[in-house]
């Protein structure tokens, strides 16, 4: 069961609009209240009057069905279907009391319609304002019968009599003209209540778009929130693979021919001055690695160069440092866009590096290719290989997949205890890139 919840108005221009209404039905009634001839005193009692009608009997009846139809206005019931319908027929109920005790009911009758009409629109949806309708309308067509049929429940008449021009004419002709003119009249009303509704559902549809414009806007700004955030999070992320991949593998590369000068100074001491002074520069390059990730977190680690002279630098590099021979076929005709450059060549630079640290591989095997649709790319030594199932906190592989799926591409790493390391990339070369991902 639905809550039943009262609330204001919702449109205070509309209430302002069903007052003057109201206030139009006022001045109708009392213009000239027509009383039954058996509660006006004896003739002799009244003074002469153009109306010969004084308003004393039902006003106070009169005034408080319309104060109470005006007080409705003020809270409308939403929630409940049963007391909305009790409402409006309260509501409907006032207006016919209005018009049986003070007649009057073609200048009268179609306001208070109205307002109850306006009522209805603002509480039903649109097959409920289509109901109220239609009993607003056979109303106004019932009270135009009873007018022109003459039937006065308490002995006032709805209508007003005929023109005194139309006094002379013959009757049947009179009645003609009365009909015609109450069918005019219902024609008018039917009209105006059809226009009445569709301004009221009008308005009511703006104010609901503008309402789901509030909470959408209030959702985009949650959202926004939210990506900032998240973009914040993968900004973290993209810095630490910038500095894993770049300084990490400077740092390695060191670190090797650290060893190596360990492993010569004291059998070749001038092989070992050669593997120093690679470490010393291998640092300096590290520490310029660093700097530039302060300086500028979208560093192009390319520096203009293409992706297959990069890739034979680092191949050359990595032979220089380590000595393990890399067998390498590269094949691309079309310039790549930069960040898919770039992620390719942090891809290969990380592999390599975890060859140097892990694999102790006797060769390497590197091809790349551009496909019709796709760039693929092969990386595969003979290593001692690992478990991949075992290996998930390694950063550098976590990166490289996150580098490849940012793209929409392929990611593939089959790898066994002494068996190497195999990885296979296919990168669609028509793809939406994540900005957040660049690098």
């Amino acid at each position: 069961m639905q809550r039943l919840n009262w609330k204001k108005h919702p449109f205070r221009l509309l209430f302002y609009l069903e007052l003057i209404l109201l206030g139009i039905a006022f001045l109708a009634v009392f213009s000239r209240l027509q009383i039954p001839r058996e509660y006006l005193p004896p003739p002799h009692l009244l003074r002469p009057h153009r109306f010969n009608q004084p308003l004393i009997i039902f006003t106070p009846g009169i005034l408080v069905s319309l104060g109470i139809l005006a007080l409705m206005g003020l809270r409308l019931p939403f929630g409940s279907r049963f007391i909305q319908g009790l409402h409006t027929s309260v509501g409907l109920g006032l207006s016919w009391l209005i018009i049986l005790w003070g007649g009057r009911g073609e200048r009268v009758f179609p306001a208070l319609l109205l307002v109850v009409a306006i009522r209805a629109c603002l509480m039903f949806p649109w097959s409920g304002r289509i109901v109220v309708g239609i009993f607003t309308y056979i109303s106004f067509i019932l009270m135009q019968m009873m007018s022109v049929m003459q039937i006065q429940p308490f002995g006032v008449s709805l209508g007003k009599r005929l023109p005194r021009v139309l006094r002379r004419i013959s009757p049947d002709l009179a009645q003609q003209f009365l009909i015609y003119w109450k069918l005019n009249a219902a024609v008018m009303f039917g009209l105006v209540l059809i226009f009445v509704m569709l301004l009221v559902g009008t308005l009511l549809a703006q104010k609901q778009s503008r309402e789901k414009l509030a909470v959408a806007n209030q959702r985009l700004r949650e959202y926004a929130l939210l990506i900032e955030n998240q973009a914040t999070l993968q900004e973290r992320n993209r810095i630490a693979r910038e500095i894993h991949d770049s300084v990490g593998h400077s740092l390695t590369a060191q670190s090797i021919q650290l060893e190596n000068v360990a492993m010569q100074i004291n059998v070749n001491l001038e092989q070992a001055k050669q593997h120093l002074d690679k470490a010393r520069q291998l640092g300096k390059e590290a520490l310029q690695n660093v700097r530039n990730s302060v300086a500028t977190l979208r560093k192009n680690p390319l520096q203009g160069k293409s992706l297959t002279d990069a890739l034979i630098n680092l191949i050359q590099d990595f032979e220089r440092t380590t000595g393990t021979k890399v067998v390498s076929e590269i094949y691309l005709q079309s310039s790549l866009p930069d960040e898919i450059s770039t992620a390719l060549y942090r891809v290969v630079q990380e592999a390599l590096t975890n060859v140097s640290k892990h694999g102790y591989a006797e060769w390497v095997k590197l091809d790349v290719k551009e496909r019709i649709t796709h760039i693929s790319l092969l990386l595969e030594d003979n290593g001692q290989g690992f478990d991949p199932n075992e290996n998930t906190t390694g950063f550098g592989l976590r990166g490289m997949r996150e580098r490849v799926e940012t793209f929409g591409g392929l990611f593939q790493l089959n790898s066994q205890p002494d068996q190497g390391c195999k990885i296979q990339i296919e990168i669609p070369l028509s793809v939406q890139h994540d900005p957040s991902f660049t690098g």
